[in-house]
C-alpha cells in the first residue's frame, strides 16, 4: 500500500525521519533508509532542518523513490517565495513524488547561515491552499495549469504547547486549508497527548505521533529548556539517569518502544513518525521492541 492507503485503510501507520547531509556524501544515509525498507510505510526528508544548509529535499526524495521506499517531501516557507514554492511543487510531482509536509520553517537564527534573509511569502496554512490548487489544475493566481498535482499533503501540530489554544486554532485553520494528515511535534507526555487527540478526532484528518529518541538525560533536559512545545516528563529523565551514560540510549529505546505499543494498543492516533536523529539505524530495532516487526 501507499502512505495515502495504509492511513486511509485504518492501520497503525509508521513513517520514520531523514536528514539529508551537509554534502555530497550519502553513503551513510542511504545505508539507514535500506534498512528500513520493508518495516516503515513512508520516509519522511527534512528541509533544511533547523536552517542548516543541506542536501536538498526534494532530490533525496528521489532517491529514495527509487530504492523502493516512498517518500514524504518536507516542503518549507523560509527560503522560497511562492513562485519557487510551485514551481519546486511541480518538479516534484513529475519526479513522481505523491505526499508533502507543508511547514512554515525554523528562522535562519537557529541555523548555519545566521545572515540569509528569510523569505516567508507565505505560511504552512497558505502553502497547503497552493497544494490544494495545484492538485485541482490551478496556480496560486488561478491560471490553468498543464496538467495538475496529485499530492498528499499534511502539517505540522504541537498537542503539548502551552497553551494548547492557538495550536488547536492553528489546527482547525490547516484542516480547512486542505490538510490530509498531521505529523506531531514529539510527545512524552501521553496522557496529555489523549487530550489533543480527543479534539483531533472531531475532524476527518489523521494523525502520526511524533516521536523523538531520547538518548541523555542531558538531551531530554535540553530540550525542555529550549524546544517550544515539547516537555519530558521527570520520571523519563530519571529513567535515563539511572540507566547511565553506556546503556542511556538503551533505555532511550526502551521509552519509545513502550510509547509507541501505547499508542498502537488503545488505538490513541493513527500512527508515528519516529525522529531518531543521528540514531536512524536503531528504528527497525525500536519498531522490534514495540511489538511492530
Amino acid at each position: 500500500m501507499s502512505f495515502k492507503e495504509a492511513l486511509n485503510s485504518g492501520k497503525f501507520t509508521v513513517t520514520a525521519e531523514a536528514g539529508p547531509p551537509k554534502g555530497t556524501d550519502i553513503k551513510k544515509i542511504v545505508h539507514e533508509c535500506e534498512l528500513l525498507k520493508g518495516k516503515v510505510d513512508a520516509v519522511n526528508v527534512t528541509d533544511n532542518q533547523s536552517a542548516v544548509m543541506r542536501i536538498s529535499s526534494t532530490s533525496f526524495c528521489k532517491i529514495i523513490l527509487d530504492m523502493g521506499l516512498e517518500p514524504i517531501l518536507q516542503m518549507t516557507c523560509r527560503d522560497r517565495n511562492r513562485i519557487g514554492l510551485q514551481s519546486d511543487l511541480l518538479g516534484a510531482s513529475i519526479l513522481g513524488i505523491k505526499n508533502v509536509l507543508c511547514m512554515t520553517g525554523d528562522h535562519p537564527n537557529a541555523g548555519d547561515h545566521k545572515e540569509a534573509k528569510t523569505v516567508y511569502d507565505i505560511e504552512s496554512a497558505q502553502l497547503l491552499r497552493v497544494v490544494d490548487g495545484l492538485n485541482n489544475g490551478k496556480d496560486m493566481m488561478g491560471n490553468d495549469l498543464q496538467g495538475a498535482t496529485d499530492f498528499f499533503q499534511g502539517a505540522v501540530v504541537t498537542p503539548e504547547a502551552n497553551p494548547i489554544e492557538p495550536q488547536l486554532m492553528k489546527f482547525e485553520k490547516k484542516i480547512d486549508a486542505g490538510a490530509n494528515f498531521f505529523q506531531t511535534q514529539a510527545i512524552y507526555d501521553i496522557d496529555k497527548f489523549k487530550e489533543f487527540m480527543s479534539h483531533a478526532r472531531k475532524f476527518p484528518v489523521k494523525v502520526l505521533a511524533g516521536l523523538v529518541l531520547l538518548k541523555s538525560a542531558g538531551m531530554a533536559n535540553f530540550m525542555n529548556k529550549f524546544v517550544p512545545g515539547i516537555n519530558v516528563p521527570a520520571e523519563l529523565i530519571g529513567e535515563l539517569k539511572e540507566a547511565g551514560k553506556e546503556k542511556a540510549l538503551d533505555a532511550g529505546i526502551d521509552i519509545m518502544a513502550r510509547h509507541i505499543k501505547q499508542l498502537k494498543d488503545e488505538n490513541i492516533c493513527d500512527g508515528v513518525h519516529i525522529m531518531a536523529i543521528g540514531a536512524e539505524d536503531k528504528v527497525p530495532e525500536i519498531m522490534e521492541r514495540a511489538g511492530l516487526l
